[in-house]
């Protein structure tokens, strides 16, 4: 089912690791139009771009607030405790985050102090296609509301109706959402980012999305809107020794695959026994699969990487970069020491990728496509910005003024060393005639 690598040299590890292709140039164009429209016609474009890609008429753009509370009460009660279980989980995780503010006294009469705040209007993007990602809500929405952006928006594809799936809806009120727009698709992201009639305009725009929605969020961030990372089709690697249950790898495999037909799984392990238990039960386990088509064609694009040892199998995966990784060996802790590059890392036989997908608390909305080597996952940092502060006396002036000059007339700006000199000549009654006057 997956293509099998047995100890790759070092050289091929790059091709091994690389992502299908997406072709993002010829992309461009046709997304870039579909934002100009938006962006000159506003509401117009977007009602037209909604009948041309959801095959739905939009009278409204909103939906109101009697509207979600009333799809929100067809959700099960037994689904509302799970998402009432994992809304807690996240918020607890992510209110964690919250950042003390620290003074710190660099000379006598010199301090600095950095604090956090809130980006004041950001867009949320979920995406609806086959399957409606309400868990999303609570990945985005929760630590919005925890930083205190002031307006939050959510936009996400219509449903047949025209509506909004009520799962969607019971999310979102858990999550503290109620501006929800049912737009989806590159006109979802024109229009948060340049604004129109009914769809705020926003500083900073989250949420993953298909490969149109991703090169409109990359192409909105030339305009000037901020976006929570560069994101492509969800991946997941395993490394598994002997002590993995092949079921389970393979299960958790296939809860990736399922994602959609562009995902891609990448196991990497030290037995061939190991391996080969692992085909069997994909293929087992793929038969009753209900979204087995997706799966399968994912399946293609997986690989199976043999290597002697977990050293050589750790340097790999740091090189593939996943944005989930699972260690699926008694010895995770302390393997997970030498992870460098992975968006979230679950260790144990019994921390699937799924738990990280709805209900621990840790964020789901992750880097891809190898960005994981320099970018983190959503948290609540995402969301606020860091301004910094500093307050000098005469004092602290008086003691770091000469170096300040020195290295401001070093580097030719006089005009930077005069706006300290002429403040420290203020101070030649208190501290002596010796200074140099300019």
């Amino acid at each position: 089912v997956m293509k099998i690598y047995h100890n790759p040299p070092l050289a091929e590890w790059a091709e091994i690791c690389r992502r299908p292709a997406l072709d993002a140039a010829s992309l461009g164009p046709a997304v870039n139009q579909i934002l100009e429209e938006v962006s000159r016609f506003g509401d117009e474009a977007v009602r037209k771009f909604a009948l041309q890609f959801d095959k739905v008429h939009l009278d409204r753009l909103d939906i109101g607030l009697a509207e979600i509370t009333r799809l929100a009460n067809q959700v099960e009660p037994d689904l509302k405790k799970a998402i009432d279980q994992a809304a807690a989980n996240i918020r607890a995780f992510h209110r964690a985050q919250a950042a003390e503010l620290e003074m710190v006294d660099i000379l006598p009469g010199v301090r600095c102090w950095r604090k956090s705040v809130a980006i004041e209007k950001v867009g949320l993007y979920i995406p609806g296609g086959s399957a409606p990602l309400f868990s999303t809500i609570l990945m985005l929405g929760i630590p919005a509301v925890l930083a205190g952006c002031r307006e939050i928006i959510l936009c996400t594809p219509p449903t047949p109706e025209g509506s909004l799936h009520p799962a969607m809806a019971y999310a979102a009120m858990v999550a503290g959402i109620s501006r929800i727009f049912t737009v989806g698709g590159v006109q979802a992201i024109g229009a948060m980012a340049f604004g129109t009639a009914s769809i705020p305009k926003v500083h900073k725009i989250f949420g993953p999305g298909n490969q149109y929605v991703t090169c409109a969020k990359q192409l909105v961030q030339q305009a000037g809107v901020a976006i929570d990372m560069p994101a492509g089709p969800s991946e997941l690697a395993v490394y598994a020794d002997q002590s993995a249950n092949p079921a389970y790898v393979a299960a958790d495999l296939l809860s990736q695959a399922e994602h959609g037909v562009d995902s891609q799984t990448m196991l990497v392990c030290s037995s061939d026994a190991l391996s080969q238990s692992v085909q069997i039960e994909l293929s087992r386990q793929l038969e009753v699969l209900p979204r087995k088509k997706i799966a399968a064609q994912a399946l293609e694009n997986s690989k199976t990487i043999q290597v002697d040892n977990e050293q050589t199998a750790m340097a790999l995966l740091n090189v593939y970069a996943p944005e989930h990784l699972i260690l699926a060996t008694d010895r995770a802790q302390e393997l997970a020491k030498a992870v460098i590059n992975a968006g979230s890392v679950f260790l144990g036989h019994y921390t699937p990728e799924s738990a990280g997908d709805y209900a621990s608390g840790t964020n789901h909305v992750l880097p891809t496509n190898g960005y994981a080597a320099s970018y983190s996952g959503v948290s609540l940092d995402s969301f606020v910005k860091k301004i910094s502060f500093q307050q000098i006396s005469r004092q602290g002036l008086f003691s770091l003024g000469p170096s300040i000059e020195r290295m401001a007339a070093a580097e030719g700006l006089q005009g930077h060393a005069r706006a300290v000199s002429l403040r420290l000549q203020d101070f030649v009654p208190a501290i002596g005639p010796d200074r140099k006057k300019i």
